[in-house]
């Protein structure tokens, strides 16, 4: 992770997920609420939605392990080196253990939703335990680096712990919008500072160095982390109302006769909380 490369994969990966929750939450809630108009919003369908989010969660995780553990400068999975008589690359270590937390939560996701053998709050435990260790790894990640490198690490982690107290709580409250709305935010608030990270640290194409002792630098870069929730806040927002709009407008017209049918036997096995 110590470039820029290592900075944009994690990024997209937290990217990905957050404007994936934005648009798969509220969607979520306005079938729960337009349940007779909503078609979309199936007990079976929300679970394979779940069960596709865990896998690709998984193979996102293996492929951080993999370019942490096999990239030309990498440990290859030494984790000791006996000539010098040191720890061999313990920055790519941490990496790959973050990533291996969330290679877990994917896991256990598949096996939550396929399976009737573990708690359905298991899911969600998982990822606030993989959220946590993210942030427990990085806050002894930075120690005796320059003043900036420091601080956008720890603008970072109030993301990733903020991310971790919201989804420890949706272990006991499973569905609440508010929770499942920050906690997207907090996702992709995670995934732009990263590539922010990487643009301060690691410019891109030979851009101009941050001076990494400069005051300035750090009260901006405090400023452009406002800016950067700002911008997640707004995607929330506009995500929301298109997703709202969509259901309210476009499904509440006549239905197919086979799709009604089908749906209308699987309304009759569902209750209100199903969804």
């Amino acid at each position: 992770m110590a470039n820029f490369k290592g900075h944009a994969l994690p990024g997209s990966f937290f990217l990905l997920f957050g404007l994936w929750w934005s648009v798969k939450y509220p969607l979520k809630y306005a079938c729960k609420k337009n349940k007779k108009a909503c078609y979309l919003g199936s007990k079976t369908g929300f679970q394979r939605l779940e069960v596709i989010e865990g896998g690709v969660k998984a193979a996102f995780a293996l492929i951080g392990m993999i370019a942490e553990q096999f990239v030309p400068d990498g440990p290859h999975l030494k984790l000791y080196n006996y000539e010098e008589q040191r720890w061999d690359h313990l920055m790519n270590w941490q990496h790959s253990t973050m990533y291996l937390f969330y290679g877990i939560s994917g896991l256990v996701d598949i096996v939550t939703h396929t399976t009737n053998i573990v708690p359905l709050a298991l899911d969600r435990l998982m990822l606030s335990i993989a959220v946590f260790v993210e942030g427990f790894l990085f806050f002894y990640h930075v120690h005796g680096r320059a003043m900036l490198d420091v601080h956008v690490h720890i603008l970072l982690l109030f993301a990733v712990f903020g991310g971790a107290l919201c989804i420890f709580l949706e272990v006991f409250f499973r569905g609440n919008i508010i929770l499942e709305l920050f906690r997207s935010s907090l996702c992709i608030l995670q995934g732009s500072w990263f590539w922010q990270i990487g643009f301060v640290l690691y410019p891109p194409n030979g851009g101009p160095e941050w001076n990494q002792m400069d005051h300035s630098n750090m009260m901006f870069i405090t400023m452009c982390y406002c800016w950067h929730y700002a911008f997640a806040l707004l995607i929330i927002a506009m995500n929301y109302a298109i997703v709202t709009w969509v259901v309210q407008s476009k499904l509440k017209g006549p239905q197919p006769m086979e799709i009604e049918l089908l749906k209308s036997s699987e309304r009759e096995q569902e209750s209100e909380d199903d969804i």
